[in-house]
């Protein structure tokens, strides 16, 4: 039986991709800070540190493939110093220690499946509202941008040992459960469209059962290695997606503007990011096999917000 270690396991994405592995057939571990005991048939739990560079070596040496979600969550709390310093830490100490102990330990791992954000791209021009950026597109030089770049270079070395590398670069992940969808739902239930700015700028959004999917994908096809945009097709505007969440929450909606300057102020420096446009092509994924169940924001908001 294939087994799959998770970093992050216990997080959004991570138990969606826990769920549906499982359904697969696969054996998960899933790394986590304190000892925990499943009850549920082929998951298991394992005891990482990463501020004491401790990693339970029995789960690097049972594992064929790792998935590296781990990461402190960008927009749960406001950009202070000491914020900024532990999302970068949290993903680049992680990532070295994976690395670590890859390097200095027996094991079976053939492939690292790991996150990145569209964070590393800058705003949009010209050519990406056309055709979307593309793998090769340079890093932005804003704080995502270099925490992309660190994040992507700590697990770089993995390529070294023999073991393939795929790092997808997540957009907006959609889930009722948490993240942004949830946030947009709690004013959105009331028939109030709140939009950011002048709501133009582009959202490249992905439900999370095509990102889990898009994870198996990595972890089963041999061909694929190196950096993909993990997007929708169907990239919207913000104005377009939360008058679509309120309308089909209420039938109805009533927008609330909400000025850059308001947002500066609640939100400080991540304000740049919720106002930010970026459009992404998709076509490397999507040319290594890889199909959409959900391309359309139609479809994925009819599958989330369904009762």
């Amino acid at each position: 039986m294939h087994t799959v270690l998770i970093t992050g396991g216990t997080g959004m994405v991570g138990t969606s991709l826990t769920q549906l592995l499982l359904s697969k057939g696969y054996q998960v571990i899933v790394l986590t800070r304190q000892p925990r005991v499943s009850n549920v048939p082929n998951l298991t739990y394992a005891v990482w540190d990463i501020d004491k560079g401790y990693i339970d070596p029995s789960a690097i040496q049972n594992a064929d493939t790792i998935v590296h979600l781990a990461g402190a969550g960008v927009a749960d709390k406001r950009w202070s110093k000491k914020r900024k310093q532990e999302i970068v830490d949290s993903r680049v100490m992680s990532g070295e220690l994976l690395v670590k102990y890859l390097t200095e330990n027996s094991h079976q791992v053939k492939t690292v499946v790991a996150a990145s954000a569209i964070g590393w791209y800058g705003p949009d021009t010209a050519e990406s509202l056309m055709n979307g950026f593309t793998e090769t597109d340079p890093v932005d030089g804003a704080f995502l941008g270099d925490t992309c770049k660190r994040w992507e270079d700590s697990v770089k070395p993995i390529e070294t040992l023999g073991v393939r590398l795929v790092t997808l670069r997540i957009g907006i992940v959609l889930n009722k459960k948490g993240g942004a969808l949830a946030e947009f739902i709690k004013p959105a239930q009331f028939g109030m469209a709140t939009i950011f700015g002048n709501g133009q700028q582009m959202v490249s959004w992905i439900h999370h059962h095509d990102l889990c999917k898009m994870m198996i994908h990595g972890i089963e096809t041999a061909s694929i290695k190196g950096v993909y945009n993990a997007v929708s097709p169907d990239p919207i505007s913000n104005k377009d997606l939360i008058i679509t969440i309120t309308k089909k929450l209420r039938g109805f909606y009533l927008p609330i503007p909400v000025p850059a300057f308001v947002l500066k102020i609640m939100l400080g420096e991540m304000s740049i990011e919720v106002l930010k446009s970026t459009t992404m092509s998709v076509a490397k994924i999507q040319q290594a096999g890889f199909s959409f169940q959900f391309p359309r924001i139609e479809e994925a908001l009819n599958d989330l917000l369904k009762k």
